[in-house]
């Protein structure tokens, strides 16, 4: 698949390709369970399974049997359907789910509603589903990010298209977990238009996003936004350094901000990967397509994953051995490695970011092929050997807040500490997932649980605020 004209050689550094790793196709689309994962994240549940929607498929008549499906996947790659949308409850949901600290998930849908436009919805583990909003083109309009929740216990996301300025260049909005909805800016061309990607809160609170095109260069934009709606554009693309973003962008534990263009660059249109400071100050780490054939990959339409070997992951949609995409690794100073090339059998475009989940292990989705009949796409898992840990929901909150702890095979666990700090904790029934509340005395720091086979780390540093 090649959506722009062909590469030219660079002189950054060529990829390495590595092929000991463990891949494994967990589940097959049929079109009546779903089809077509866009944008999709996986969101880990409080029971371990994974949740996540499809664009398309599923039972409803509404849409022609098209409104699309939100889905349950256990590990092992059992699939089961939780919800067949329709155009009440919203249609055609691009981006995944987000699991909020009420231990409900929350997510987006690009269409239907009771104005056409799309919606947010929240849903219990079960699978109800319960509009929110219903977006009517003036407050935004066809919302293809995900949302996140921030730590003022607030949700904040993303419209595509809409928003008050003419011509509809699409929106930033938060809206509470109850329902009460809030615009906080509409793009106007000069500052970017089209953000596609689901915006991330970082360390120093604001939130970060970027836009697909529009800005000074023409060719897409990043900016920070805070809480309240006070927006900053803190960097134009010119093309020469990418151009057309897609995916999110990611604070790396050296806080810089990692990211992905889809198109442009030092190799031509191939998209590339970048880093920038808080300031905006950019460099390019890496150009895609730096052979003919393209076997590093070529666009990369997602965002990229820290994982905690410090190092990079993501997936292109095209490029590779059968030019079908990717998924690579690359490291904080720019080596690219290739850890798999898409075949068509094992599913082929992977348009959604890798989530690591608490195993260590990678899952993702493809938007076409595998197995099953018709090629409506795939759920995988890739396992480098990384070790299981745990992973906070918040990842920061004040002393005496609920905070939960996912991970696996934590029944039996006989202390969590904040920082050295004990609290007190209560495990699930399924032993993947803690409620607990952060301690008095508690410092900003790691996160442990003590488990029967040993001590479980977080992630990402917890901060107490």
């Amino acid at each position: 698949m090649r959506l722009f004209p062909g590469c030219v050689f660079s002189l950054l550094a060529f990829p390495m390709v590595l092929n000991a790793q463990t891949f494994r196709t967990l589940a097959s689309f049929n079109g009546t369970d779903g089809s077509l994962t866009y944008y999709e994240t996986l969101a880990q549940g409080m029971n371990g399974n994974f949740y996540g929607t499809a664009e398309r498929g599923g039972t409803s008549t509404a849409c022609s049997y098209n409104c699309g499906t939100v889905f349950e996947m256990t590990p092992a790659g059992k699939l089961k359907t939780l919800v067949d949308l329709d155009l009440t409850d919203g249609s055609y949901p691009y981006a995944g789910l987000v699991l909020a600290s009420n231990e409900e998930f929350y997510g987006t849908t690009s269409g239907g509603g009771e104005h056409g436009y799309g919606t947010v919805f929240k849903m219990t583990g079960g699978g109800k589903i319960t509009p929110l909003h219903s977006f009517d083109s003036s407050d935004g309009a066809n919302p293809w990010a995900a949302l996140v929740q921030a730590t003022n216990g607030e949700l904040y996301g993303t419209t595509s298209y809409g928003g008050a300025n003419a011509g509809g260049y699409g929106t930033i909005f938060k809206i509470t977990r109850g329902g009460t909805f809030t615009s906080l800016h509409s793009f106007d061309i000069s500052d970017g238009y089209y953000p596609y990607g689901t915006l991330i809160q970082a360390t120093n609170g604001d939130l970060y996003g970027s836009t697909y095109a529009g800005g000074s260069g023409g060719s897409g934009t990043v900016f920070k936004v805070t809480p309240s709606g006070t927006f900053t554009t803190l960097h134009d693309f010119a093309f020469t350094d990418g151009g057309y973003l897609y995916g999110a962008l990611l604070e790396a534990a050296n806080g810089d901000f990692y990211g992905t263009t889809y198109g442009g660059g030092p190799s031509g249109n191939a998209g590339t990967i970048f880093k920038m400071t808080p300031a905006g100050d950019l460099t390019t780490l890496y150009a895609f397509c730096l052979q003919t054939g393209c076997p590093d990959g070529e666009h990369p339409a997602a965002g990229l994953v820290q994982a905690t070997d410090g190092n990079f992951y993501g997936t292109t949609i095209a490029g590779g051995t059968s030019g079908l995409g990717t998924i690579f690794e690359i490291t904080p100073k720019g080596v690219e490695t290739v850890l798999h090339n898409f075949d068509g059998t094992d599913g082929e475009t992977p348009y959604g970011t890798l989530v690591q989940a608490t195993d260590g292990s990678f899952y993702g989705t493809t938007f076409y092929g595998g197995p099953a009949p018709g090629g409506n796409g795939t759920v995988y898992r890739l396992s480098t050997g990384l070790a299981p840990f745990i992973k906070t929901i918040p990842t920061a909150a004040k002393v005496g807040d609920t905070v939960i702890i996912l991970g696996n095979k934590l029944s039996g666990s006989t202390s969590v500490t904040f920082d050295g700090t004990a609290a007190t904790f209560t495990v699930n029934s399924s032993g993947t997932a803690i409620t607990t509340t952060v301690p008095d005395g508690a410092t900003t720091g790691t996160v442990e649980v003590t488990t029967s086979s040993g001590i479980l780390s977080s992630n990402v540093p917890f901060r107490v605020m």
